[in-house]
């Protein structure tokens, strides 16, 4: 099989290539613009014949199509992010949206076997009733988060107007090895270990009782891989996540459990534009048709990532240097 993987040197990206060349069976075509994945999360596979990187601007369309010709399956994982949206929604826009339409329309010409869309929890926007299943009310906060839902009516839109076999999948709150600390990519989980290793204040915004579902990458990718397979859901939606609610300032403690040499104090700031206050995800379908179920909780998924990262070759001082507090801006 031939795979393409868009945003394969990203966070979450990287980390399902890694699953896909374990297979040891296909070829895969990693894209990405490197705007905020890295090479470097790909450099393992330098000697691996079965993967090819490519440097890929997914709304430029006649480049889309070239790499798309002979390609089976797509992983669309290329994305914009939340805190960019809040300044640049236009550049957001064109590549969440206008860039999935690319991948579409060259996916349909190419007859590809299957269109996996990668979306987000941010669809949602707040909980109106927890836990949040895929028929919850979809009402983005953020840019962002509109983009996601544009991609998904267009990724639904090629299913039921040409028969392209689109499956959407809603991540929600992704962390792991990998994962973004720095300026407006950077998430909660990273920032507050940066900052504990630091002894820096662990900033929340707001008054931390929003809460988020954090699912550890290996689950992520574990959902998204069996989403791909699952012939009932091509057409369809399905979360993927732990299916556990934790709230900020338990994640702060969760933390600061993790690094207890830490002097870090926790320090509240004004809320952010456009944050959600609920996410918490319902997965019985993923369970139901995938047999899906997550394995790591928040405490082991923390201890996993504060060990990956002590083991990398960062030096703390200069990622909090990067770290950016205002991450909005």
């Amino acid at each position: 099989m031939k795979i393409l993987v868009t945003g394969g040197a990203g966070f979450i990206g990287s980390n399902l290539v890694d699953a896909l060349a374990a297979r040891g069976t296909d070829e895969i075509i990693v894209a990405d613009d490197f705007s905020s994945g890295t090479r470097e999360n790909l450099a393992h596979h330098a000697s691996n014949p079965c993967v090819r990187v490519v440097e890929l601007d997914i709304r430029d369309k006649p480049r889309v199509s070239e790499i798309m010709r002979g390609v089976n399956r797509v992983y669309h994982l290329a994305v914009q992010c939340i805190r960019l949206s809040l300044r640049d929604p236009y550049v957001v826009h064109d590549v969440n949206a206008t860039g999935t339409l690319h991948l579409l329309t060259a996916a349909l010409d190419e007859n590809v076997e299957r269109f996996v869309y990668c979306s987000s929890s941010e669809v949602y926007g707040t909980a109106r009733h927890a836990p949040m299943n895929e028929e919850h009310p979809l009402v983005p906060t953020t840019p962002y988060g509109a983009s996601k839902l544009a991609g998904e009516a267009y990724a639904r839109s090629f299913f039921i107007t040409y028969g392209l076999p689109v499956t959407i999948v809603r991540p929600f709150n992704t962390y792991g090895a990998r994962e973004h600390f720095e300026g407006p990519y950077g998430e909660v989980i990273p920032k507050f270990v940066v900052r504990a290793l630091n002894n820096a204040p662990l900033v929340i915004f707001g008054d931390g009782t929003q809460t988020r579902d954090f699912t550890e990458v290996s689950d992520t990718v574990r959902g998204i891989l069996a989403a791909a397979e699952a012939d009932e859901l091509v057409g369809d939606v399905v979360n993927i996540a732990r299916g556990q609610e934790v709230n900020i300032n338990d994640l702060a403690h969760v933390v600061l459990e993790a690094l207890p040499q830490s002097t870090s104090k926790i320090e509240h700031q004004a809320p952010r534009p456009g944050d959600v206050q609920r996410h918490f995800a319902d997965i019985s379908k993923a369970r139901r048709v995938l047999g899906f179920e997550p394995r790591v909780e928040i405490h082991q998924g923390v201890r996993h990532y504060v060990d990956w990262l002590m083991r990398s070759e960062f030096d703390p001082r200069e990622m909090l240097a990067k770290e950016k507090l205002r991450n909005w801006e």
